[in-house]
């Protein structure tokens, strides 16, 4: 038991201090959101707009809200989508990357990969009119992975049990409180390989490659960036004022106007990607990773 405290520890200390600080926390939000000075966004209408897609990818309602606006905004003439991020589930990569796809439809969209473009997050990526990744950049990954831990040895240590009443054969595919038997591995696998199926397709359609050669450029290989767009993952190797170029050539936009991210979103954004990358460790699931 002591070892199943010291596993969700961080879990239980993070929502306990949620609790017991709620109001203060809530006292110091509206005091900020009353207090805050006005951004130059309020004051200066911006015509070209940076969206960031940083760490895991589990929540992405805000960043697709983000997309959405560009979408729906007609002063907005381009996107530049900043991406540094090793992927993570399957479900809300996929939203991305066709929110992109629609973004790009209206308006020119650049990606501009400031650190790892891998997995769900090219998945994310791959629509856009250009992929531009810094020298320094990992790129790849196209693969899709399932992975769990089997507790059957310490619960047995421990004393503890499990007790199971189920209906359907594959019910308790993924428990881990044994190993799993050839028939769940199989029925995972069924689910992966159609997962990978899709990925590389999709992959092969944004960025025309041979769908045949995908063990080339697919097959979770990771690549340099200079790698990367040998095998045609990327369109060209460089910083980001490079693609804030290439997106103001692409928007024809003639006195280009940024918007500013917010300190309050800035903070929070910070504060979300670190709650998500303890989850990400502490639940794995299907991920593009």
């Amino acid at each position: 038991m002591e070892v199943l405290k010291k596993i969700f520890y961080p879990i239980g200390a993070t929502l306990k201090f949620f609790s017991e600080h709620f109001k203060g926390l809530l006292f110091v939000l509206i005091l900020f959101l009353i207090f805050a000075p006005v951004t130059e966004d309020n004051v200066t209408q911006y015509n070209l707009q940076k969206i960031n897609l940083t760490g895991p990818i589990m929540d992405v309602s805000e960043v697709l809200q983000q997309i959405q606006k560009a979408t729906d905004d007609p002063k907005v003439k381009g996107v530049l989508f900043e991406v540094n991020s090793p992927g993570g589930a399957v479900a809300p990569s996929v939203e991305l990357a066709y929110a992109i796809k629609t973004l790009k439809a209206k308006k020119p969209v650049v990606v501009y990969g400031s650190g790892v473009v891998a997995s769900g997050s090219y998945y994310a990526s791959i629509w856009a009119d250009k992929i531009i990744v810094n020298p320094g950049s990992m790129v790849g990954s196209i693969g899709v992975i399932m992975q769990g831990t089997n507790l059957g040895e310490l619960m047995g240590k421990i004393g503890i049990k499990t007790q199971v009443v189920k209906a359907g054969k594959y019910k308790q595919v993924g428990t881990p409180d044994r190993a799993w038997k050839p028939f769940e591995v199989a029925e995972l696998n069924k689910v992966i390989q159609d997962t990978y199926d899709m990925f590389t397709s999709d992959v092969a359609s944004a960025r025309k490659l041979d769908l045949k050669k995908r063990d080339m450029w697919a097959n979770a290989h990771i690549f340099t960036a200079r790698q990367a767009k040998k095998v045609g993952l990327i369109d060209k190797v460089g910083v980001e004022s490079d693609a804030k170029d290439e997106l103001v050539k692409l928007s024809g936009v003639i006195h280009p106007i940024w918007n500013k991210e917010d300190k309050f979103e800035k903070f929070f954004k910070k504060f979300s990607v670190k709650t998500s990358a303890m989850l990400y460790t502490y639940f794995p699931s299907i991920s593009l990773r």
